[in-house]
């Protein structure tokens, strides 16, 4: 088999060519000697989806179904071409972002703690219109959370690792965080990025704002966060965290103003169409000789 893919409706798109399925919860197909082409099984992060590289000699092109790939690096050898998913996990990343900051502004997780309780604990919220939001990372995730903000009547500032117009450079962080009421983390993990969010960040963050993260739990110190949070000073709404998953004892979970979902970003209907349409274009470009989309590594 030249091309070992994860999708089984991608597969049978691609009949006419040497292609085997793996997705993830059976053993590997044997042999590898031949596989050219591999498109990691999507879900929970494991080494051992990405250890099979190295019993590859003929691979050629590592493809990921996620945006991030910080977790394919160490695998990689010299003269392997990685691709990512861009594009695959806009929609629904975006939408969890939309609905935790709503979620948030709009306190629902006080609402249905007391509604478990039997409690009516009607009140005021900030809500998002007129908020002013920060989206760090605008690239194809930070553009859709944009459009889905569209109709919230928000003040959206724009910030990426270079500066474009409309985007302001990663160096300016420090003199914006101050006027946002809401700052959206959609930013790769990179090493520039790890620990970005650090006790100076927060610090310069205003006094009741709202931390979203859709990118990376390592974006974040987790510590330095608990420490505004328990000061009563931010608020977060998180779906990824450090560490991941959280453990049962993590103080995260009993923090105050905070609202955390276990990593779901991508995890809607809409992932598989997405998916069996990128796997299915790469092989037919990587078997025409035609160039990949989504080339984040390699020759």
């Amino acid at each position: 088999m030249r091309y070992l893919i994860s999708h089984p409706d991608a597969l049978a798109d691609l009949g006419d060519l040497d292609v085997a399925l793996y997705d993830g919860t059976r053993p590997i197909p044997e042999p590898l000697d031949e596989v050219e082409f591999y498109a990691i099984p999507y879900g929970i992060i494991d080494p051992l989806l990405c250890e099979a590289i190295v019993r590859m000699p003929r691979l050629k092109v590592v493809q990921t179904l996620t945006a991030g790939y910080d977790h394919v690096l160490p695998y990689l050898r010299p003269g392997l071409t990685l691709a990512n998913a861009r594009g695959v996990h806009d929609a629904a990343t975006a939408e969890l972002a939309v609905a935790l900051t709503l979620a948030a502004r709009r306190r629902l997780p006080d609402f249905v703690r007391a509604g478990s309780e039997g409690r009516w604990a009607s009140g005021w919220s900030t809500g998002l219109a007129d908020a002013r939001v920060l989206i760090v990372g605008y690239g194809s995730i930070g553009a859709a959370i944009e459009r889905r903000l569209a109709g919230f009547e928000v003040e959206i500032s724009r910030v990426a690792r270079s500066a474009r117009p409309g985007v302001r450079p990663i160096a300016e962080l420090p003199e914006m965080l101050p006027h946002a009421d809401v700052v959206i983390l959609a930013t790769p993990l990179t090493p520039e990025t790890e620990g970005l969010v650090d006790k100076d960040f927060l610090a310069g963050m205003a006094d009741g704002a709202l931390l979203v993260n859709v990118a990376r739990g390592r974006v974040v110190d987790t510590g330095a966060l608990l420490a505004e949070l328990h000061a009563g000073r931010l608020h977060a709404a998180l779906d990824v965290t450090e560490p991941e998953p959280l453990p049962a004892d993590h103080p995260l979970w009993t923090a105050p103003n905070v609202l955390v979902s276990p990593h779901v970003g991508g995890l809607t209907a809409a992932f598989a169409p997405r998916a069996r349409r990128l796997l299915v274009d790469q092989v037919r470009r990587y078997a025409a000789g035609q160039p990949l989309a989504n080339v984040v590594s390699g020759p």
